[in-house]
């Protein structure tokens, strides 16, 4: 897999996202702002050169990565693994009414404890199983790829976390995705690294990188 790239892209904005909704696997269609997010997003994506498009079956990603797909020609392939965590009773209802009604459990969930979303939702870890495993196959015998996984803002952190092999307690310190923009890693012979986060535009070289070593005399 060395060589290969992964642009974690979080779905245009939708109304539940202003209202501050859990949406999980809710499927809540892009508003119009998000439409035009997901437009503009992808006239920058595609000057990348993406290798192939996957994306979360739930309508706000896939339309995202339809955006991407009708100026690339490349397929879209749906996965319903990567979609948003299922967020349990905790769906369709705001922040504010899920601290109120379910203080413990949110807030355990808000700061990073394993346990399922809404009660009978998902846990973290089991998010980041199954859309790791998406990436994974897709991956699979493959080098020098850029592969675009139209997915949701959860599904990503939990992405970032397992593939950085941070402890799922610390996976709340990667902040989040805005609407439409994307994470990339990269895959050395070694390990994933993370080269952006949160971006909106096309990734410039890292300058003086090694700045800090210990000059030769």
């Amino acid at each position: 897999m060395a060589g290969n790239r992964v642009l974690l892209w979080r779905h245009g904005q939708t109304d539940w996202n202003m209202a501050n909704r859990f949406q999980g696997h809710s499927d809540i269609p892009l508003n119009d702002v998000g439409r035009y997010q997901a437009q503009h997003a992808a006239q920058i994506l595609v000057s990348m050169n993406p290798t192939a498009i996957i994306s979360s079956d739930l309508g706000r990603a896939l339309e995202t990565a339809k955006s991407l797909a009708q100026l690339t020609g490349l397929t879209i392939s749906t996965d319903e693994n990567l979609r948003e965590t299922n967020g349990g009773l905790w769906e369709g209802k705001t922040g504010t009414e899920n601290r109120a009604e379910d203080f413990q459990n949110f807030i355990r969930w808000i700061d990073g404890d394993d346990n399922p979303a809404g009660t009978t939702g998902e846990k973290r870890s089991e998010v980041a199983a199954r859309a790791v495993g998406v990436i994974n196959k897709a991956l699979e015998g493959k080098s020098e790829q850029l592969l675009v996984v139209a997915t949701h803002g959860g599904t990503a952190r939990c992405v970032l976390g397992h593939l950085l092999q941070l402890p799922l307690t610390h996976w709340g310190v990667i902040g989040g995705l805005s609407n439409a923009s994307w994470s990339i890693l990269e895959r050395n012979p070694r390990q994933w690294n993370l080269i952006e986060h949160n971006a909106g535009s096309i990734p410039e070289p890292v300058y003086g990188e090694e700045s800090g070593a210990p000059s030769v005399q």
